[in-house]
Order: C-alpha cells, then structure tokens, then sequence
C-alpha cells in the first residue's frame, strides 16, 4: 500500500540525502550496484546508426513506415529478405544512403 502524503513527509523529514548520496557513490566505487542489462543492437538500429539518418529519413529511403523500422530497431519484427538485404548494404556502406539521400 502506497504511503499517504502526512507519512511521506514524515519519512523524508528524518532522511539525511547527503549521507545516502555519498553512500550510493562509495558502493558504485566499491563495486557493489544494481544489475547490469545488456541490450542487443539490432541490425536495423547499426545499420541507420551508421548512416547518421533520422528515423524518418531512412524508413523513406527503405521504402517502409517509421512504425515498422521501429519495430525492427526495437527486436520485436525482422525485416524481410529485400530489406535486409538494404540493411546489411546500409551498415556496410552508409555513405551511399547518404548519397542517394541527397540525390532524391
């Protein structure tokens, strides 16, 4: 059950935040924190990351929605054969998304 407003106040009215910050810090030093997640680059999210191009700019020039490259930055779709195909030449080659970006 959450704490009502009087009893927050009263809890924070005895914290002394200093002491807890200066705490936090000496057991990040000391190695001791929290869990660590590591989260998967897609091939999707190198690919326009190497090219320097907005979300909307590269899904104009892969010829698909911002909502679908999103989804497959984010892992939850796969792009299909044409696409990652594109894809794969994109992280390779971002200089010619770029130059075809500036010829259309």
């Amino acid at each position: 059950m959450p704490l009502t407003e009087k009893q927050l106040k009263e809890r924070d009215a005895k914290r002394n935040i200093g002491e807890e910050l200066l705490a936090a810090i000496m057991d990040v030093r000391a190695g001791r924190h929290g869990d660590v997640h590591h989260v998967e680059i897609t091939q999707a999210a190198e690919a326009r990351s190497k090219t320097g191009l907005s979300q909307p700019k590269f899904a104009e020039l892969l010829g698909v929605s911002v909502r679908t490259l999103q989804e497959w930055e984010q892992g939850r779709r796969s792009p299909s054969g044409a696409a990652r195909s594109l894809l794969h030449i994109a992280a390779i080659r971002p200089d010619v998304f770029r130059e075809v970006l500036s010829n259309a």
